[in-house]
């Protein structure tokens, strides 16, 4: 495990804002970052926002490595469109990220543990890597023993946050599907994402 995903709350006080919209973020009762110079304020360079814009998307994803984020921008860059757009899509079909999406797990982190133990089907077949990418139209299934997990079954009575519009799931039979490749705006993010501010900061 990272340490991202051991004190994975510490990121939201470094940035300065509730990266998973939860009621549990020490952010809700100190703002300020952590550390004795954590009150002081500054403003950021050019370099500073868009790292902080990087820093942001990698830590809501759970704990992407960077040479695996930058294999995501270095596909985002190849592929038409606008680049931003193509990297929030990517990171988005990733399998962890949709078990997350879906409300089969209460964090990201959670989600990905559920992959890696092979909780996780798709098109009934076992998946264990989290970073999968998904098609539109596969079918995402929690294997039949771990449909009664009590992690899994608080998780979806969850009223934290809803199913995106390009998902769709059925909680009784744990199913779920990917339906078609997001926008920006399709996302719910709890805060701001500036997925351009990160192309600036791999372009440099």
């Amino acid at each position: 495990m990272s340490k991202r995903a051991e004190s994975k709350y510490k990121i939201n006080r470094r940035l300065g804002v509730n990266l998973w919209g939860r009621s549990k973020s020490p952010l809700n009762k100190r703002e300020y970052g952590p550390g004795q110079h954590g009150q002081r304020r500054k403003k950021p360079s050019d370099f500073g926002t868009q790292l902080m814009a990087k820093q942001k998307l990698k830590g809501y994803y759970g704990n992407i490595g960077e040479r695996q984020f930058r294999r995501f921008y270095d596909e985002a860059m190849r592929r038409r469109g606008d680049n931003g757009e193509n990297l929030i899509e990517l990171l988005e079909r990733r399998l962890e990220t949709v078990v997350y999406r879906l409300k089969f797990a209460p964090t990201v982190f959670s989600a990905r543990q559920l992959v890696n133990h092979g909780h996780i089907q798709v098109n009934g077949k076992r998946v264990n890597i989290g970073s999968y990418l998904l098609k539109d139209g596969d079918q995402i299934e929690l294997r039949t023993k771990s449909k009664t997990m009590a992690l899994v079954l608080e998780a979806t009575k969850s009223v934290e946050r809803d199913v995106p519009d390009y998902l769709q799931v059925n909680h009784d039979q744990m199913k779920g599907s990917f339906v078609r490749a997001p926008k920006l705006a399709d996302v719910p993010y709890p805060v701001r994402m500036e997925p351009n501010l990160v192309i600036e900061f791999y372009s440099r």
